[in-house]
Order: C-alpha cells, then structure tokens, then sequence
C-alpha cells in the first residue's frame, strides 16, 4: 500500500514536472528580446544599444500616447537589459532563457529539491503570479517612470500629498498587502491624493532616488520631501499617515468667540476666508486636502456644529445642521459672498466652488504672481484682459475713496475687467512708473486702467485726470472710460515697463531661516530611528570622522612637550624685531608694484588697429581696454598704470585706452548690453548725451565676443578727508608721477580706478560676470 502511494506520487511530480517544463519553455519562447529590439542574433553592443535609445525615444509613455505603449516600453527595456549583459544574452541564446536558473535541463534538480518532503516548486517554475507579465493590471495608470516623476509629480506634490508603492517581480509581501494597497488606492485617489507605483525592476534609478532599498516599501510626497511608512499595512494606519503629512495648521477650529477675528483676517492676509459647518467632531480628511490645494489663495475654518459655543454662529449665517454647507466670506463679514450646501460633499463639486472665488472683490496687489493672475497678459485682441487700479494708502484718509470703488467694482466686475488696489507707500516703484506727475494726487487716492502685453513688464495704461475722491462724478467718468475702452483699445495711449512687485507678505529671512532648521533637525531626527543603516552609513562615517579628529588633536596636545622652545613666548626683544621685519616684508611687497620703469604699453584703440586689436583678437587673449576723455587723459592713465602693472607679465593681456570724446557712440552701444549698468535712454533722458563713462574699463574678449565692465569707484566710499591728497601707493609713487595737483578734482579722478587690481584679479579667475554681443560694432 506504502509503495502504491509512493509510486502515485512519483508520476504526479513527474507530470507536473514535465507540464512546468513546457509552460516553461513556451513562456521563454514568447519573449524574443532579438525581435522586440529589431537586431540580429549576431548584432554588436553598439547597434543593440542604438536599437535600444532609438525605440525607447518612439514608445516612452510621456511622449507616446498610444495605449499600449507604457507594455512596449516596458519589453523594451525588459530586452535591452538582457542583450546589454554578456552572460544573459548567452543564457538566452543557448537555453532560450537568461534567467538564473541558466535553463531548465541544466538545473533541473532545482526545480524540485526537497521533494521527498512534499511537492516544492520553486515559484520561477509557473511563472505565476510574482512575474511581471501577469502583475496586477490596476497599478498600470499610476507607474511612475523617472523623468515623469521629476517634471511632473514632484512639481504637483506642492498641491497635493502622494501615496507612492515600490514593488518588484518575486516579491511575496508585495502580494500580501495589494488588496489593502488597492482598496486605500481607490479611496484616497477619490479625495484628491495622488497616487504613483514604481517597479523597481524598471526604474531601478527612480527607486534609487527615493531612497528605497527593498520591496514593498510605501512612501509619502509633500512639498518635494519624501516621508517613508513604517506601520502595519491597514487601512486606517495608511489614513493616518497621509493625514500626517498635511502641515497642521491648515484648518482653525471656528466657535462663536473667534469667528470674528477669524473672518477679519482677510484685510491683513488679502484672502477670502472658507467656513465649513459639518457634524462630524473632527475635520474631514477631504477638507484638510482642499485647505491644502488652496492655501496660497484662501484661509479655511471648521465649525462643528454639534459643540456647544456655535450656536450663536449657525443662527446668524441659518445654517442647516444637518446638511453640510460651505460659505466664502471676502470683503464683507457680515454676509458671505457665496453659498453651496450638499450632503455628500465630493471633491469636484468643492473645486468648482473654491475656483470661482479664489480672489477678493478687489484684492490688495502684494506680489507679482498675485498681479500676474488677476491682470494676465492678453493672447489675442479677442481676449483683452483690463484692470482698474486703485493707487491709496492705508489709514481712514483713504477709507472713503477704497469703499467708494469697492462698491463701484461689485457692480461692474466681468470677465474681462479685474479690480484691485495696491498701497502706494508699499509698492513705490510701481505706483511712480504710473503717476507722473506725483504732487498732484500726493496725499490722494488715483485709479489707473491698464492692459499688459508680454511677461517683461510692457502695459499700456490711462490715468484718470482727477484724483479719486468716490463722488458720483468720478463714477460716471471712470464708467465713460470703461465703455469706451469696450470699443476704443486705443484709449491707452500711455506706453512703460513695470518691475516686479516686492513680496509684501513674505516673512522675514530670520523667520525663514528658523523654519529650515526645525525642518532639517526634523528630517534628522526620522532619518536617525526610520532609516536603514545603508542611508545612515555616510552621516555615521562624517560623524565619526569628525569626533576622530577632535579627539585625536585634543591628545596630541596633551602628551606634547609643554618644554619645546617653539612653545614658549618670545622675549620682547624678538617681538620687536619680527614686527618690524614684517613691516619692512609688507613695505617691500607693496612697493614692487610700483612699474620700474615709471611706466605701462597702453596704446589708444583706433579704428586702424580695431582689427588686430580687438576683431582678430587670438582666441585666450583679452584687451582691457580704459576709457577716458581729454581732460581725464594724464590723470587716468597714471592711475591705470599703477593698477594693472603686476598683471603686465601675462601675454595674453593687452591693454588699450579709448577716447570718449571721438568713440561715444560706440561705447554706448557696447553698454547696451549690460543692462544694469547703462540703461537705454529714452526720449525723456535730456541729460543722456552729459553722463560721465569716464573711468570705466572693459575687458573685451575678441574672439568669443563677450565683454566684462568695471564700473568707476565712488568718491564718497573712500575714507580721506575732500581736501587732502590721498597718497594712494607710497611715497616712490608720488616722485614718479612728478608735481602733479593735489586737488581735489584729480583726487576724486584717481578715485574712479579704486580697486581696479581686485577686479583684474577676479577676471583672471573668471569670477566675473559677462556680457555677450552678437557683433562687434564698427569704430568709426
């Protein structure tokens, strides 16, 4: 009896043995990876890895829309990986496989070891279901691939938290948390999370980026940081932790004793504010996800409406405690400017809301993204986008005249007509570019309708005539204005450039500062108790470098001889001694910049040697070039010589002088490049043809058409007294220059080539900043 079951046994293994044979082989004969990248069998690692870049290019899912094209990236890659390794691309092409097992007939003891204690297969035997081509099919629309997650979802994480899982082929636990995996998936995909899968198996470089070294791992992303799980995989741990990603100040608790204060802040933080009335005691997760998706634009409080201390808040706004209800409050507190009530709450329907009132009635213009969406540039003149700004300050002097247009702009508010306001104290650049003449509405409030047209700052703009006061007339006129604007976009005849606003509510960089190191000690202190020791071996060997160090140098100082002559101060004798060889050092360095010879080759840049000079200039050589005028010509060039003489051993230097007097023109256009430092004029500079350039010196790279400026020094920054003469080298620099003037007028000429050296110095070290020109301009 013993051997009859022993032989049934025998001949089931073998025919399952050889089934697994077969499953195995027709599974190997599927996958040609030669097919898949459209190489031969004898094709070299340079085609393949051609092939290979050349199909990854047509079939990457973030450029390919095809259905089917995230599989065929995944062959490809799958392929590729087999014929780029020597020894797979051998297994493949003796036994069929390149897996390990190094092919069925070879191993197949393997296949089936321990066999005498039951029937073990190994789970390569069937290929079901660890292998990727029968993985779950709802992890396909979330797989993340490296460039989409760096461009895309790390960008996204600033308004959303993401629930990322790592997985594998072969990966048993991956198996046993995918029905919980799914099920969270599903529900917080719902409430706004994103939710990303990574195959470590395919994206071995994503995985390395976010720091998962085993599979499964699960991750969390918020505002660019990554956050790992460490809890048992359960639905109500996995809540948790994404609710715990969420900053914790996003949603105020309301009652009836703050909801005051709280609806107040909109004039300090120029937001709406969002009441939600609901009966659940703690905030709904989706509601924390909105608070977080909309922070820079709204501030949101909770009132439970079954605590005791609100009712006095759900008389006053008739809300129905049974039916959630979520207001928008903007200017006006006592009233809310929108209203929508619905008992099951979802996710879009909460959007749509929010969307549609993003911004006060007329909000207050504190920063330039604030400006960029409210007056957006216009696309077409199908799509002109006008704003009507309120130019005021702060105070009850200007309260009349803010709630006189705040009135007017509820009344007249369309699509495409923004009001808004902005305080002229705190955005002085931007008020003086639209007010040109201040004294007239100084102490008063002004209305400007303006239309911009490019991202660089270009509007066209009209200022009201008169200063806004509210009246009836002024209603009437700034409403003329409007209506005509309707037909007339040439009523903006005012043409300028705007620089961005200043960031009004930004906190202060010590704030800033401190918030980055709570951050910091916060990620170090998770790192220390959740990291594995691969992610901490680089801090642990710092750390331990460190305290090498400070040991090792605080023994040696102790068991060094205390008796060592170097140790023992020096006698007064010899500290005299070595402070006046150190004076004589510093003297005898300082005067070897003085030009033996009392003089530097500096030759005048003149449309003869323009070519050789500067056009035909070798590649690796430099002309600095001085500019000066007849009167400055002496001064100057004695002070130049001075500056560059310690540079005149390098080759690749020349040095030139130019005349401002003949060659303006072309300075000025040279200096058109460099923005900062010589604005272009337009037609209401008049003291444009008297500014001063002299002093200043250009490092002009001939061949690579690219310039470096030196901006004169200013005579207030030095130290000296206005009527003395500064000895600015030694006394061996005023016999080489002779008698010249001790006036205060060559004083503050030399002054102009103040430092010079330093930013020679800074320009052999290429430290400077340059300015490229398409051409160099002809010297005529």
């Amino acid at each position: 009896m013993e051997l009859g079951r022993a032989g049934l046994a025998w001949a089931a293994a073998l025919l399952l043995a050889a089934l697994g044979a077969q499953a195995a082989a027709a599974a190997a004969g599927d996958f040609d990876p030669y097919r898949v990248l459209g190489v031969g069998r004898s094709s070299s690692q340079a085609d393949i890895k051609k092939a290979y870049k050349r199909l990854a290019r047509e079939w990457h899912p973030d450029k390919n829309k095809d259905p089917g094209a995230e599989d065929k990236f995944i062959q490809i890659s799958k392929a590729y990986e087999i014929l780029s390794n020597e020894e797979k691309r051998a297994n493949f092409d003796r036994y069929g496989d390149a897996g390990e097992s190094q092919g069925y007939s070879q191993h197949q003891h393997r296949q089936f070891h321990h066999f005498h204690e039951g029937f073990y297969f190994d789970e390569s035997f069937f290929h079901f279901p660890f292998n990727s081509e029968r993985r779950d099919t709802s992890d396909e629309k979330y797989l993340l691939h490296f460039s989409h997650y760096i461009n895309e979802i790390v960008p996204d994480s600033f308004k959303k938290p993401y629930l990322i899982k790592i997985t594998s082929d072969w990966c048993f636990s991956c198996i046993h948390i995918e029905p919980v995996w799914k099920e969270v998936a599903q529900e917080l995909e719902a409430l706004g999370v994103g939710i990303g899968v990574v195959h470590a198996g395919y994206e071995r470089r994503l995985a390395h980026h976010l720091g998962a070294h085993s599979t499964p791992s699960l991750l969390g992303l918020i505002n660019g940081k990554i956050t790992f799980f460490h809890n048992a995989v359960i639905r109500e741990n996995l809540r948790q932790f994404v609710e715990n990603l969420l900053p914790g100040n996003l949603v105020e608790k309301i009652t009836d004793k703050n909801y005051i204060r709280f609806l107040s802040n909109w004039k300090k933080e120029n937001k709406p504010h969002v009441l939600l009335f609901d009966h659940m005691p703690v905030v709904p997760l989706l509601y924390k996800l909105t608070a977080f998706a909309y922070r820079d634009y709204l501030s949101f409080g909770y009132v439970y409406v079954g605590l005791r201390g609100t009712e006095e808040l759900s008389s006053q706004y008739n809300i129905n405690v049974y039916t959630p209800t979520m207001m928008i409050f903007k200017e006006h507190i006592d009233r809310p400017a929108d209203v929508v009530q619905a008992r099951d709450m979802k996710k879009q329907l909460i959007d749509d809301f929010l969307s549609q009132n993003k911004f006060l009635m007329v909000a207050r213009l504190t920063n330039q993204k604030l400006f960029q969406e409210l007056c957006p540039v216009k696309k077409s003149h199908r799509q002109r986008k006008h704003c009507a700004v309120l130019l005021t300050g702060e105070g009850d002097k200007f309260a009349e005249a803010y709630e006189a247009f705040l009135t007017f702009a509820a009344a007249n508010t369309k699509d495409t007509l923004k009001f808004v306001h902005i305080y002229r104290d705190r955005q002085p650049e931007f008020a003086d570019a639209l007010l040109m003449d201040e004294e007239k509405y100084r102490g008063k409030s002004a209305v400007v309708i303006l239309e911009r047209h490019n991202n660089a700052g270009k509007i066209t703009y009209k200022t009201l005539e008169e200063a806004w006061q509210g009246s009836k007339e002024d209603n009437f006129i700034l409403l003329d204005l409007l209506d005509q604007l309707r037909t007339d976009p040439g009523l903006l005849s005012s043409e300028t450039v705007l620089a961005d606003l200043n960031d009004e509510l930004a906190p202060m960089f010590l704030i800033r500062w401190l918030y980055s190191t709570l951050d910091y000690i916060s990620d170090c202190w998770d790192s220390l108790f959740h990291s594995n020791w691969r992610e901490m071996m680089p801090l642990l060997s710092l750390l331990f470098s460190a305290l090498f160090i400070l040991f090792g140098t605080v023994i040696v100082q102790a068991f060094s001889d205390s008796s060592d002559p170097r140790d023992s101060p020096p006698s007064e004798k010899e500290e005299t001694a070595a402070k006046t060889e150190k004076n004589d050092a510093s003297f005898s360095k300082e005067s070897n910049r003085i030009p033996k010879k009392g003089f530097v080759e500096v030759t005048e840049l003149t449309d003869i040697n323009y070519n050789s000079n500067l056009v035909r200039l070798r590649p690796g050589h430099m002309n600095v070039v001085l500019i000066l005028s007849n009167s400055t010509k002496t001064i100057l060039l004695q002070k130049f010589a001075l500056e560059v003489y310690t540079f005149t051993g390098s080759s690749s230097l020349h040095f030139s002088f130019l005349s401002l007097d003949k060659h303006r023109e072309w300075l000025e256009y040279l200096l058109e490049f460099a923005q900062d430092a010589a604005p272009i004029p337009n037609q209401y500079d008049k003291h444009f043809l008297e500014r001063d350039y002299t002093g200043y010196v250009l490092a002009l790279n001939g061949h690579k058409k690219y310039f470096c400026l030196f901006k004169p020094h200013r005579s207030g920054d030095e130290g000296g007294t206005p009527g003395s003469c500064e000895d600015y080298d030694s006394s061996l620099h005023a016999e080489a220059r002779g008698k010249s003037s001790c006036s205060p007028g060559s004083r503050s000429i030399k002054n102009k080539l103040h430092k010079l050296s330093f930013w020679m110095e800074r320009l052999l070290e290429g430290s400077l900043q340059r300015f490229y020109i398409p051409s160099w301009p002809a010297l005529d």
